[in-house]
């Protein structure tokens, strides 16, 4: 946890790219197919955070549980952007881009890698050091 805090607080001497007011996060959970979780990293690691950064997507951090059971096949990341219509729109263009298309494609040629993904939209609270 001391690491998520680090990184939250790391991105808060970054966060400029947009009105406090605005600026909208989200938590993504992947769980994948058993073994898929190597697979899954390595196409985020080579590919799409590339291309989120393309379409306006910030990473902020990426993270494997802790827990034994959850750490073989779960990857958890927080993006951050603009607005949450911008959110809307960064993913929408994401999911048209033809090298992300290409990219998944390719990976999951021997079958699928996710078999769920859960996202959540969080605004900064008041108090938060993160805006």
């Amino acid at each position: 946890m001391n690491r998520l805090l680090l990184a939250l607080l790391s991105l808060a001497a970054i966060a400029g790219n947009a009105p406090a007011q605005n600026r909208v996060y989200e938590l993504r959970t992947y769980t994948c197919y058993e073994g898929k979780l190597d697979a899954l990293k390595a196409r985020f690691r080579d590919h799409t955070i590339a291309i989120f950064k393309r379409h306006g997507m910030e990473s902020v951090g990426y993270w494997v549980p802790s827990d034994p059971a959850r750490s073989k096949n779960t990857l958890i990341h927080i993006l951050a952007h603009p607005s949450r219509e911008a959110a809307e729109k960064n993913w929408a263009e994401f999911r048209a881009d033809p090298e992300w298309k290409k990219v998944s494609a390719e990976s999951e040629a021997a079958g699928k890698i996710v078999e769920k993904v859960e996202s959540v939209f969080m605004d900064p609270t008041d108090f938060s050091p993160l805006k």
